[in-house]
């Protein structure tokens, strides 16, 4: 696995840690990197990723909620709500990321931390957010 996947994994597991058990993210994150031997970029990777996304929580929703009408924040799998955010924040704030790593990364860590359906349905929201995040995208 490659060093950028893997500070994005330790970044979903961190978001999703935080959801599920309300506690503050970048504690969440610390106990993750504690338990793991992590390289320091990719520990300083994650910590980009998680950052980006407690200081635009807001936006980043919003933006979500935007595009995806039919599915609410709090109707979406935890799993499924934490690679979002993730992504999110990162196609929308870390503009040195391709679009299509951001999405790509999004979509296998779906596939392998969520259920049958998801790796489909991140993309398509992602893409939309991408979309309009980012015109020129393809």
């Amino acid at each position: 696995m490659n060093r950028r996947r893997e500070a994005r994994e330790i970044a979903f597991r961190a978001t999703y840690q935080s959801d599920v058990t309300g506690d503050p993210i970048d504690r969440c994150l610390g106990e993750i990197v504690e338990e793991m031997d992590v390289r320091d970029d990719v520990k300083e990777f994650a910590g980009s990723l998680v950052r980006t996304l407690s200081e635009h929580r807001e936006d980043i929703d919003a933006a979500v909620s935007r595009i995806a009408r039919n599915w609410s924040l709090g109707r979406m799998a935890a799993t499924d709500r934490s690679i979002i955010r993730l992504a999110a924040a990162e196609l929308l704030y870390h503009i040195d990321t391709p679009t299509r790593v951001a999405l790509d990364e999004a979509i296998e860590i779906a596939k392998k931390y969520g259920m049958e359906t998801s790796g489909s349905f991140v993309n398509g929201i992602l893409d939309r957010i991408a979309h309009e995040a980012r015109p020129s995208v393809g």
